[in-house]
């Protein structure tokens, strides 16, 4: 976390990749709409796309373990660096909700169907902010603004995976 004054002086070309990395490759800038909401459906088309281009649809190969990993280590470091006093977790830093929407359709398949369900699940949990959730998302700077949405995640997750197992397999 910065002050003010500290941001004025940061790093053109640092403040350009971190703000890219936090708003989700300029998905948190969507004007219309939640920020929040834009990030999600946003990751989870950059998903399906790397799951047909990259991942050979297996989904859940090792690769898509790396990515969310990857991301993760740079969304606390890009949501840290748009971080500020006057206003924690910004709006347009959605990189958060890409980590999280993605560990909430893990081990799901690849499908539309499952992949809208994991959108509506992971938005209502990363809303409300259920099981001490909330209490994740005041940890300081990048931490907080990520770990409460992996959490969501992580709950979405077992929920679906859960309807999945039940009665689907």
């Amino acid at each position: 976390m910065s002050s003010p004054s500290a941001s004025s002086q940061k790093n053109p070309v640092v403040s350009f990749i971190a703000e890219t990395i936090a708003t989700g490759l300029g998905s948190g800038k969507w004007p219309f709409v939640a920020p929040a909401t834009v990030g999600t459906f946003a990751a989870l088309v950059a998903y399906w796309l790397l799951d047909a281009a990259v991942f050979n649809g297996e989904g859940d190969s090792v690769w898509f373990f790396a990515l969310i990993a990857v991301v993760m280590v740079a969304g606390i470091w890009a949501t840290d660096y748009i971080d500020n006093p006057g206003d924690h977790d910004p709006k347009r830093g959605v990189i958060d909700e890409w980590v999280g929407v993605w560990v909430t359709v893990l081990f799901l398949p690849v499908t539309w169907p499952w992949m809208i369900a994991g959108f509506f699940v992971f938005r209502a949990l990363d809303i409300l902010k259920p099981l001490g959730v909330r209490r994740i998302e005041a940890w300081p700077g990048g931490w907080g603004i990520m770990f409460d949405d992996i959490a969501a995640g992580v709950l979405g997750a077992v929920l679906l995976n859960a309807v999945r197992l039940a009665f689907f397999a």
